[in-house]
Order: structure tokens, then C-alpha cells, then sequence
């Protein structure tokens, strides 16, 4: 690139400047270059390749694959983790560890009737699982002879992969926690995605038992949030329209406070 300077017509007794000029105009367009593709690069790829800003974006870290999910003996017992899979809400390859496994199969040979019931039941889904989803279900071999129970076995697990720990278990949620280990607790989420009441919104309930206070009605959603209906206890068994007049969140739950709703004739 800078040849050219060695044909300079340049007197004999300045011949020994052509080396040094052509070493400085190396050093001063090298670092112009480095300056103006720190400054520009991503401008003048853009313009080269528009497809490069995905590769670069992928080369700098930006988007990152999905951590693994890790999912413990309680939320494949309770189900609500196929529907969280199906419809895309869990994210990447959802990783069923050995060890849970076998304890669901202790527990789907237990002589008791509902706790055999129980481990039946996440077999079933765990097979519907594979059988939607063959590459993300899979069946990972790591044990840890070393330590006792399950649960110490699935924050190492966890830790040991960087993965994301799928439960329900209140305890282990705790546990997890405590060490670092990112929890998915399926309660917490349907907690959260329970539909919100206030006041003078209208809906439709059954009336099934008396409430606590003289006159009061009880009756329930479908999450099982109870709702106090004043003037209801003359309304057993019916299923009415009435409006919210308050809400309480206490450590029971979420209670909700309504009043029977009047038809206004015409």
C-alpha cells in the first residue's frame, strides 16, 4: 500500500527518509483504520451486509439461548407444568434429572392408593410431554451419591448447569433462593395471573354456604378465592349477579367482598 513512496523522486542524500516515511504512514493509517472501524464498523457492515447485525448481535452475547429448566417431582405431579410447556411459557430444554424420576416412580409403586395415584398421574405426564415435545423433554443422568435427599440434589443440579429450577414446593422454592438458584414456582405464577377484581366490577357467582356474619353468603372462584356476599344468605345454591365492593389480601389469601347485584327495571 505504501510501495508508491519508495518511487518518490527524492534526492540520494535523503534516500535513507523513504524507509522511515513509509514506517510512520503504516503506524498512522493502521490506527486511523482501528479508529474509524471502533467509530463506524457497525455502520459501513450494515451497509455491506445488512444480515450481519443478527451475527453480531449473536457474537457480542446479546441474545442468549434459554437456561435450562429443571423440573422437580411436585410440578410434574401437579400438572400445570404441560399446559406452561405447550404454550411456550417455558422456554429451552426442559430437563427431567434421574433421581426424580425414580422418586416418581416410588411413588407411582406406593402401596398407598392416592399416593400411587399421584405418581401415576406425573408419569402420564411426563410421557405426553415427550411425545409433544422429543428434542426439549430430556431425561438427565446426573446423581450425586454424596448428597442425601432430592431437593440438595436439585440446587446442585441446578447450580452445576446454570439452570432455572421449576417447582412448587414452598420449601425447596426457599431453599433455592437462599443459594442463588433461580426458581420458577408455578403457585407464584398463577398467583399472579389471577384475574383482579375492583370495585363495581360485576360477575357471576353460586351462593353455598352462610358466611360468618348474620345475613353474609359464601361462595367461591374458580382459584378458589372466597367471596362475602352481604344479603346472601337467603341465596344458597342460587347462582346470582353481584358486584365487588372490596377486596383484602391476608396471609389465607385473597378475599373478595360483594353485594348482590340489583336489577334496575326499565
Amino acid at each position: 500500500m505504501l510501495a508508491p513512496i519508495f518511487f518518490l523522486p527524492i534526492p540520494s542524500e535523503f534516500a535513507f527518509l523513504k524507509p522511515i516515511t513509509a514506517l510512520f504512514g503504516s503506524l498512522i493509517f493502521a490506527y486511523s483504520g482501528l479508529n474509524l472501524a471502533d467509530t463506524h464498523g457497525r455502520t459501513l457492515l450494515r451497509l455491506l451486509n445488512p444480515n450481519s447485525m443478527e451475527t453480531t448481535l449473536l457474537a457480542e452475547g446479546t441474545l442468549k439461548p434459554a437456561p435450562a429448566k429443571i423440573l422437580d417431582t411436585s410440578c410434574i405431579i401437579d400438572g400445570r407444568v404441560e399446559f406452561l410447556v405447550n404454550t411456550g411459557f417455558l422456554e429451552g430444554q426442559i430437563l427431567v434429572p434421574q433421581f426424580v424420576l425414580q422418586e416418581l416412580q416410588k411413588i407411582a409403586d406406593s402401596s398407598n392408593d392416592q399416593k400411587r395415584s399421584r405418581g401415576r398421574r406425573g408419569l402420564d405426564i411426563l410421557n405426553r410431554l415427550q411425545e409433544t415435545h422429543p428434542q426439549r423433554i430430556i431425561i438427565n443422568p446426573a446423581d450425586y451419591d454424596d448428597v442425601a435427599t432430592v431437593d440438595a440434589k436439585l440446587v446442585r443440579l441446578a447450580q452445576d448447569i446454570n439452570g432455572n429450577l421449576v417447582t412448587t414446593d414452598y420449601n425447596l422454592n426457599k431453599v433455592a433462593s437462599l443459594q442463588k438458584v433461580q426458581v420458577l414456582n408455578v403457585n407464584d405464577l398463577a398467583q399472579f395471573l389471577r384475574p383482579v377484581y375492583l370495585p363495581g366490577d360485576s360477575l357471576d357467582l353460586k351462593i353455598l354456604k352462610e358466611g360468618k356474619e348474620p345475613d353474609q353468603g359464601v361462595g367461591y372462584l374458580e382459584d378458589g378465592t372466597m367471596v362475602v356476599v352481604e344479603e346472601g344468605s337467603t341465596h344458597i345454591g342460587d347462582e346470582l349477579p353481584v358486584v365487588v365492593t372490596s377486596a383484602l389480601q391476608t396471609s389465607a389469601g385473597r378475599m373478595i367482598f360483594a353485594r348482590l347485584k340489583i336489577a334496575t327495571s326499565a
